[in-house]
């Protein structure tokens, strides 16, 4: 049988070890293929996919889907591929770093090297993303999400729900970080869980006033006063 080998042309016919090596190599190789194929194919348009074939680095490119760069399956292996062939020890994984494309459009990449069982590197899985194209859906999503500057200092308001139920919960919440229940805090707790729900917007909320009021044994008029007061006072 023979296959071509890194330094080209061998037959392996006179050596069943590497026969039988050789085989094992092309099988990993064609299953390395169906995810290259895969892989392309689940990302027309964004994403090429290719495989490289080390055994031979003059016509390393076995499988280019979804091709976006322009090359052609027999084209040569790229400096990635020939740092593998020279260095076994080189990293398997090179995961997204920057590209270009031949005419310029941005590109992420990520090599995935393949090795055999005796640890050498026989191919190479390479994925582009074409980041051009995400760009402007990038820009799009950045400028639906964004807010307005004036007002970035204080909330305008808060969407958290005001009903009775909440403010309960607020409350006791609130009492049990002073290790109380509403009713048994100090009057200086009192005084600033009331601050506090007011800065959170609770006072908004209709009855919240008396809501707090029953909560904290007091009057309603107390809770007025407390809120009108500065914190120490």
């Amino acid at each position: 049988m023979e296959h071509p080998g890194a330094g080209g042309p061998r037959d392996d016919r006179r050596d069943p070890v590497a026969a039988v090596s050789a085989e094992a190599d092309e099988h990993l190789i064609r299953e390395v293929e169906k995810v290259a194929v895969a892989l392309g194919r689940m990302f027309p348009g964004l994403c090429e996919v290719v495989l490289h074939d080390l055994r031979d680095p003059r016509q390393a490119i076995r499988v280019i889907e979804n091709n976006l760069s322009g090359r052609e399956v027999g084209d040569s292996a790229t400096e990635l591929g020939l740092a593998r062939i020279a260095d076994p020890s080189y990293p398997s994984v090179i995961q997204n770093y920057p590209n270009r494309f031949p005419d310029g459009r941005p590109v992420k990449s990520t090599s995935i090297g393949i090795k055999n069982a005796a640890g050498q590197y026989i191919a190479a899985l390479c994925l582009n993303l074409d980041v051009s194209v995400l760009s402007p859906v990038t820009l799009a999503l950045s400028n639906l999400v964004a807010t307005d500057v004036e007002h970035r200092e204080q909330p305008l308001e808060n969407l958290r729900d005001r009903n009775a139920r909440e403010l309960r919960r607020t409350v006791e919440a609130l009492a049990a970080e002073r290790g109380a229940t509403p009713r048994s805090l100090s009057r200086d707790d009192k005084k600033a869980l009331v601050r506090q729900l007011q800065g959170e917007g609770y006072f908004d909320g209709r009855d919240a006033a008396q809501t707090i009021a029953d909560l904290l044994g007091v009057s309603r008029a107390t809770v007025y006063n407390y809120s009108k007061q500065r914190a120490g006072t």
